[in-house]
């Protein structure tokens, strides 16, 4: 079993425990967050959807992020990640709303570095980001994504 499966897999039995649902939007790691959670067995009790908005316009359009937010700071900033993950919340109506968005390369993109990344949580508390800056190459620096999404989303959910 891979980490991100044991990670995936402590997640869902955190979750399911206490009754709480999840749901994510995903650019940098375009669905890896949720295939990997739905991985494992027991998910279909936590896991509402996702979306994978790897596109601005579906950023905006999907999960509401503002069009003036994405023209201001481009897509790979904490307060888009933030807004990521309150839109696909609200809109697969769960509990938690974890989003990655980030440059895993080869080129930078919107003025940040390969390797920028930001996972947003979103709860009935409100919302937040966490950065990272990661190496390697394109893959790896997806794979390190899903891994932080799944530690933050553990992080999230109740001991």
């Amino acid at each position: 079993m891979s980490n991100l499966h044991r990670s995936a897999e402590a997640a869902v039995t955190k979750a399911r425990e206490h009754g709480i649902t999840v749901a994510t939007g995903e650019s940098i790691t375009a669905g890896m967050i949720a295939a990997v959670l739905a991985d494992t067995p027991g998910a279909s009790a936590m896991l509402q959807g996702g979306v994978v908005a790897y596109q601005n316009e579906v950023k905006s359009a999907v999960l509401g992020v503002s069009s003036e937010l994405l023209a201001e700071v481009g897509s790979v900033d904490g307060r888009v990640a933030e807004a990521m993950a309150a839109g696909v919340r609200t809109l697969c109506g769960a509990d938690i709303g974890v989003s990655s968005t980030g440059v895993a390369g080869p080129e930078p993109h919107d003025g940040q570095a390969v390797g920028r990344v930001f996972i947003g949580i979103a709860t009935a508390a409100g919302s937040f980001a966490s950065s990272y800056d990661f190496q390697g190459n394109r893959a790896e620096i997806r794979g390190q994504a899903c891994a932080a999404a799944l530690e933050q989303l553990l992080k999230a959910l109740p001991s």
